[in-house]
């Protein structure tokens, strides 16, 4: 599935992904190939996704790696919206 994170101030990552995790306001959830729509409210937390990343020499200083080897980026806030396989994370 392919992931877009967009801040205000530009699009720190957009690729293929397996997985996508993030700090909805109900708790935790995943979104793996062929999830259903949805559309949620994101709290503070980490944004974390696995799968062959390449990420911009710009904004790699974000992210980090956690104990499992997923690419992790904190956030205070922000949106998702996932439908046809496209993830798009507004962060803040």
């Amino acid at each position: 599935m392919y992931l877009e994170i967009v801040s205000p101030e530009a699009t720190l990552f957009a690729g293929e992904v397996t997985s996508v995790t993030v700090p909805g306001i109900n708790g935790e959830f995943q979104m793996l190939k062929d999830h259903a729509p949805i559309v949620s409210l994101l709290q503070e937390g980490k944004v974390k996704f696995e799968g062959n990343v390449n990420l911009d020499k710009d904004y790699a200083s974000k992210f980090s790696k956690d104990a499992d080897g997923n690419t992790v980026l904190p956030i205070s806030s922000g949106t998702i919206e996932l439908k046809n396989n496209k993830v798009i994370v507004l962060a803040d």
